[in-house]
Formats: structure tokens, C-alpha cells, sequence
């Protein structure tokens, strides 16, 4: 099962990488074992907070989303993390030939699911709506996935350090552009009528 190696890239991750490189799962298997189970934590905790704790700014009231605004919007978040990870596993295939990895076994999608593994398991404190708690988890969990992504490419695709250093760049370059074009994405759908709807 995928979820056994959840621990292992919390508390060793070295070994953990090269136990998942010799797994060589399917992405079908990936997903139901591991990504669509993980994803949502963020996607649940997300609706519990904001629909039943909410949040407050100063001394403000507290503000809460509607049910159905609340289910909307984390079904939304749900889907687009899910095809996140295959859109940048998908980028990380194709730079795969660039930077000379010889076994065309397909990774990209299992990199990138391991990777934002810190993220989904972190995504629970968003039951908890705090705007300063809430940055410093994610900058925690951000950071965590970043040293996973150096640290697991060059074994995932068996490659020498200094060109799997260059390898995560780019891939860090691409997670970043897919985040503000989501960011984007997510105006335009605001914009549409599929907005929050508050309680206050």
C-alpha cells in the first residue's frame, strides 16, 4: 500500500525513496492508494473550518461559509490538487529527457505525489481557520516538501546530485507557475458566480 511509505518519508526519508523507487506503482494504484485518500485531509479539514469554526479578523464577528459554499469550494480545491499532482507529474516526465535520466520508466507522478505528502498531512490545521497558524503549518509543510523533492529526485530517477539539483529547480519552477495560474484560475471562477458565501 501506498500509505506505508507516509512515515518513512517523515523519519527517513532517504531509505523511503529507494523503497518507493523499487515499488514501481502503477499511477492508477498511486492515486487510490495514496493521493486521493491524503488529499482530503486539506479538503475536509478546510470545509470543517470554515463552514462550523470559521474565523475573525481583530475584533470583528466571526465569519463563517454557507454548507453548500463550504462543499463547493473544497470539491473545487479536491479536484484541482488531484490534477495537479498528474499535470506536474506529467512536466516532470517530459523533463526527464532534458536531463538525461536513462530508465524511461514514467516517476514524474509518483515524485510529485510523495512529495506534497508534508502538505496533505499538514492540510488537518485548516480546521482551524487562523490566518498566522495557518502560514506558519504551510510554510512548515512547504518547506519539508521542498527538501523532500532534492532529496527524493536524484534517487527516484537515479541521477547524479549536482543534475538532480538543477532537475528539482526546474520542476520547483514549474510547481510555482501552476500556483498562480490556479491562483488565477480561481478569480475567474469567483468571478463567475461560484464564489464564497459568508455567514456573519
Amino acid at each position: 500500500m501506498s500509505l506505508t511509505h507516509t512515515v518513512g518519508l517523515l523519519t527517513h526519508p532517504d531509505r523511503e525513496w529507494e523503497s518507493i523507487r523499487q515499488d514501481s506503482e502503477s499511477v492508477s494504484k498511486l492515486y487510490i492508494g495514496h493521493i486521493l485518500i491524503l488529499a482530503l485531509i486539506p479538503a475536509v479539514a478546510g470545509f470543517v473550518g470554515t463552514t462550523q469554526v470559521g474565523w475573525q479578523i481583530g475584533d470583528g464577528a466571526v465569519t463563517r461559509l454557507t454548507v453548500t459554499s463550504g462543499l463547493q469550494l473544497s470539491a473545487l480545491f479536491y479536484a484541482a490538487m488531484l490534477a495537479g499532482i498528474y499535470v506536474l507529474g506529467k512536466f516532470i516526465d517530459f523533463f526527464a529527457a532534458t536531463y538525461e535520466v536513462k530508465d524511461r520508466t514514467p516517476r514524474g507522478v509518483t515524485l510529485a505525489a510523495y512529495t506534497a505528502t508534508p502538505m496533505f498531512l499538514l492540510g488537518v490545521f485548516a480546521a482551524y481557520p487562523n490566518i498566522w497558524v495557518n502560514m506558519a503549518v504551510g510554510l512548515v509543510a512547504v518547506t519539508y516538501a521542498v527538501y523532500l523533492l532534492y532529496e527524493g529526485l536524484p534517487i527516484l530517477m537515479k541521477i547524479p546530485e549536482d543534475r538532480g539539483f538543477m532537475f528539482a529547480s526546474s520542476v520547483l519552477t514549474v510547481g510555482l507557475v501552476m500556483l498562480v495560474a490556479l491562483l488565477a484560475i480561481s478569480v475567474v471562477i469567483w468571478s463567475v458566480g461560484i464564489g464564497p458565501v459568508y455567514i456573519h
